[in-house]
């Protein structure tokens, strides 16, 4: 009896975990918020690796052996999105392990906290990423830092580790490596790992946003961003890379490979991540001639 009421229980505590309690007291508002944050069905891009964010917003699943990986959480309002995704695809968010960022901007982190909390995963960042994630807090030494704004803020996150360049988030037999590619954040993480299935491996790489946006005010030839970007796009450039994908879906073509899923799998091109280096080289020439430089 007493058993059976513990499984009562706990089929209690998952319902009241689900997605209408990831609700985020208030939503993130800019912009482009609204838009980014439109429903996408989930998906699988290869093997072990499945999109589960939303139209404009990436979030990464990886399936291992012992558990879920988790990249990104794109907006505070996203997560329950993303919790609904995963739970389509027939894994269950209370499995995540591990949360790994590529930056620390509002619409990649922002649903981390409330993902944390269904999951108690341990969230993975860069030394510069655990200060944003753990104070909520844009630094002071970010393009995009807003003094005295709500719109360099986050949900402060918990339990977070800061691993080092090249070193390795291990879930069952699944390895992920994180590469350090500042410039769009002093803090931004690129995510590398290999996408397994019967018939065989890709090299996949998550890489952290290049664009040379900035809050107003901020100069990328007065600081060194810029040098950033530029040293940041020769790393991923050189990357072995069989699979793009980036923070925002737009970035590696989301939509139109989908539209040509049954032309094989589109989203496998070994040159895709020199393409992605060299067009955010050529943002930065023409920001730079903006700024004057």
């Amino acid at each position: 009896m007493n058993r059976f009421l513990a499984i009562i229980l706990m089929s209690l505590f998952i319902v009241a975990c689900g997605p209408k309690q990831l609700e985020p007291d208030e939503a993130f508002d800019c912009l482009n918020c609204e838009g980014w944050n439109t429903p996408q069905e989930p998906f699988r891009i290869y093997g072990n690796t499945w999109f589960v964010g939303t139209a404009g917003l990436s979030s990464i699943l990886i399936e291992t052996d012992d558990g879920l990986i988790l990249i990104d959480g794109a907006l505070p309002q996203s997560a329950p999105l993303i919790d609904v995704n995963i739970r389509k695809l027939g894994f269950d968010p209370h499995e995540i392990k591990a949360i790994l960022l590529s930056h620390g901007h509002h619409d990649h982190a922002g649903g981390i906290n409330a993902l944390q909390r269904i999951s108690g995963a341990a969230v993975y960042t860069s030394d510069a990423g655990q200060k944003v994630l753990m104070s909520g807090e844009l630094q002071d030494d970010d393009p995009q830092y807003l003094r005295y704004s709500d719109a360099s803020g986050i949900p402060a996150v918990k339990n977070v580790v800061a691993i080092g360049d090249r070193e390795v988030v291990s879930i069952g037999t699944v390895d992920v490596m994180a590469v350090y590619t500042p410039g769009h954040t002093p803090g931004g993480i690129t995510w590398v790992w290999e996408s397994c299935a019967l018939r065989g491996c890709y090299d996949t790489v998550y890489a952290d946003s290049l664009s040379a946006v900035s809050a107003e005010g901020y100069y990328f030839s007065d600081g060194p961003a810029a040098n950033q970007l530029i040293e940041s796009a020769g790393v991923i450039a050189d990357l072995d890379c069989d699979i793009l994908l980036s923070p925002h879906p737009f970035f590696f073509g989301m939509q139109a490979k989908l539209e040509k899923r049954d032309e094989g799998n589109p989203f496998v091109n070994n040159v895709a991540c020199m393409i992605y280096a060299e067009t955010a080289l050529d943002w930065l020439e023409q920001r730079l001639q903006s700024e004057g430089g």
